[in-house]
């Protein structure tokens, strides 16, 4: 196969959660640069059609559903409609993510449950919705949005919030054992570990802890607009068809100091 070919998406069919900012928005508009037909869905619809309308421009098909990934039916109703307009769902991206910075022993119980609710429960029911219809398929390839936070302790001098790198941890773990529950049945199931990314959820942490972080950073960069393009565009396409149950970290090498 042409190399060319191995990165080609093609007529596939992507749902991206947390499609409507951010690194979900990332994600998606690379998909649809390399040919993929994208559904972007969270919970506020109006930022995902803002998106859908700017993949259209790109010459694929879009939809954009409002989906909170922890309510079954909102889950059940993205891949009913994605299933109506396009017949298959061959890639899935967990993007959909929740943070809340207390020190331990202040965190309320409340944002605890919210944030594993987000991050970790809603991974499960959307890969296990969407994973039904790639069964059927005999195909697939599921994407699980992790963290470097989920490999380590972090520094509460500029990240204090349990709960995420927790829940993180538990989406790399998730991922590793989907991976060999459903690699036979022709389902591939990988993570990315993002660092820092200038997105709403880090701002309050990079106004705080920016210059630390940058300092702990090798290559002295925050994540950029196109710096997670290629690597889902890799776990998404037939160039990682020898790939699954791996994290690809993506940090700008602070995760080796």
């Amino acid at each position: 196969m042409h190399v060319k070919q191995l990165f080609d998406l093609t007529g596939k069919v992507a749902i991206v959660t947390g499609g409507g900012r951010g690194l979900g928005q990332q994600i998606a508009e690379g998909f649809a640069e390399a040919g993929a037909n994208v559904v972007v869905c969270s919970r506020r619809v109006e930022a995902c059609e803002e998106v859908s309308e700017g993949l259209k421009k790109l010459g694929v098909e879009s939809l954009a559903l409002k989906c909170d990934v922890t309510n079954p039916e909102d889950v059940r109703n993205v891949v009913e409609r994605t299933m109506e307009k396009f017949g298959r769902i061959d890639i899935l991206v967990n993007n959909s993510g929740a943070s809340w910075g207390a020190p331990v022993e202040e965190m309320p119980l409340e944002a605890w449950q919210k944030v594993m609710n987000v991050n970790v429960t809603g991974t499960f029911l959307m890969s296990q919705a969407v994973g039904k219809v790639m069964l059927e398929q005999n195909a697939g390839k599921i994407i699980n949005i992790a963290s470097v936070a989920g490999l380590k302790g972090s520094n509460p001098k500029y990240m204090n919030a349990i709960g995420y790198n927790t829940s993180k941890g538990a989406v790399i773990t998730f991922t590793k054992d989907l991976a060999v529950k459903w690699g036979p049945e022709g389902i591939y199931v990988n993570a990315i570990a993002p660092g820092f990314f200038p997105t709403k959820m880090s701002k309050g942490l990079l106004d705080h802890g920016g210059e630390a972080i940058l300092e702990g950073t090798p290559l002295r960069k925050f994540g950029s607009d196109t710096d997670l393009k290629g690597v889902a565009l890799f776990l998404a396409s037939p160039a990682s068809d020898f790939v699954t149950g791996d994290v690809v970290v993506v940090d700008g090498g602070a995760h080796a100091m």
